[in-house]
């Protein structure tokens, strides 16, 4: 079972009264992640060598903005076509905004979860407010069953076990980093929270995957401008003999072998050398990948996202993720380049409750209030 977060946070933790991470750096973190995301749509579930030449076939290799079909030989396309479910609403040609996507829909999920119910949520918390807002259709792998587990009366945490054979993807790792936002400067706190709601869903790797995410979110959140330092603050809340655990440490020193503009590739077929054995969405090689990109732009956000999406894993999921806590580090959504920005037109499409159509300027201050709520309690 999954470890708690507690002695190992509290060695991370950074130190007390960590003020709120401000509305600008929130507003940048909400972008960030969405751009990670739509970069990676179009390519999701496509091998790795599809990814490269797509995009060599435009002139956009190291990716420096959006895919586009425009100047890829028909050939091509038709031997490696596009993520059919997202290809119209994230090449650049077609981008109108922010499409729906469910690693922005989590996200407002748990920010519904937070209004509810506080910091003090316990799983089954979750889980109420899943039957509630989330549209079964938009759930997918662990989530999808427990959530069909819910429906059956299977109660948690047995939801992630019963018949649940996505229990260690990626699933609650891109559930996380609300709980980072929420806690900055305070890792444990957001391990913890990130635990509670990981358990819906996941068991081990894919809940240790969410911890580490949300240690890391809530170190960057609180101003750490220190990629490496943040990670480290990941790895702590962790248990230190995990897959997961040992599989970051490996990323995290081959990035550092392999530096300069052309030593990502080399990174990224080691990585897959190493976890072949593993399936496209699992949580330990994402969740290498994502530290490896961080590490190897150290911080930098254009190189953190594209190195996120050049691996090609769960580009999506793990573009995002790598964005959102690049994004924190930058600050500000003016020190994002506009390119990756100006098409989301500050606009999200979403199926979560009364959300769609939201700007990601107003995410920024409902997540700073409840931030700011929770802070201010005696």
């Amino acid at each position: 079972p999954p470890a708690s977060p507690d002695d190992a946070g509290r060695a991370a933790a950074l130190p007390a009264g960590t003020p709120a991470a401000a509305p600008a750096r929130l507003e940048a973190a909400w972008l960030g992640r969405a751009v990670g995301c739509l970069l990676g749509k179009p390519v999701e579930k496509l091998p790795l060598d599809a990814v490269r030449a797509l995009a060599r076939a435009t002139g956009n290799w190291p990716l420096t903005g959006y895919f586009t079909a425009r100047g890829v030989p028909g050939p091509l396309l038709e031997a490696h076509p596009w993520n059919r479910r997202s290809a119209g609403t994230s090449l650049a040609e077609n981008i109108d905004g922010m499409p729906e996507d469910d690693d922005l829909n989590y996200p407002l999920l748990n920010l519904l979860l937070l209004q509810r119910h506080g910091k003090d949520f316990t799983t089954e918390d979750v889980a109420r407010l899943w039957l509630d807002a989330l549209p079964p259709g938009r759930a997918f792998t662990a989530e999808r069953i427990a959530l069909r587990n819910l429906l059956c009366g299977v109660e948690p945490p047995h939801t992630a076990r019963h018949r649940n054979p996505f229990r260690e993807w990626i699933g609650a790792l891109i559930r996380a980093d609300v709980h980072g936002w929420t806690n900055p400067g305070d890792p444990a706190a957001a391990a913890r929270q990130a635990h509670r709601d990981a358990c819906l869903t996941h068991t081990a790797n894919g809940v240790y995957a969410a911890m580490f995410t949300a240690a890391v979110t809530a170190a960057a959140a609180a101003g750490a401008q220190d990629v490496h330092a943040c990670l480290r603050t990941g790895l702590a809340v962790v248990p230190p003999r995990s897959r997961l655990a040992r599989a970051v440490a490996h990323a995290v020193r081959l990035a550092g072998e392999h530096p300069g503009p052309d030593g990502f590739d080399a990174v990224v077929d080691e990585l897959h050398a190493v976890h072949r054995a593993s399936h496209w969405v699992h949580a330990v090689p994402n969740t290498a990948l994502i530290a490896a990109a961080l590490t190897h732009a150290d911080g930098d956000f254009t190189r953190s996202v594209r190195n996120a999406v050049a691996g090609g894993l769960d580009t999506d999921s793990a573009g995002a993720t790598a964005g959102g806590v690049a994004a924190l580090l930058a600050g500000d959504p003016a020190a994002l380049p506009d390119h990756w920005t100006a098409p989301l037109k500050n606009r999200l499409a979403t199926s979560v409750a009364d959300f769609n159509g939201v700007g990601f300027d107003t995410l920024a201050q409902l997540t700073w209030s409840l931030t700011h709520r929770e802070a201010s309690r005696p």
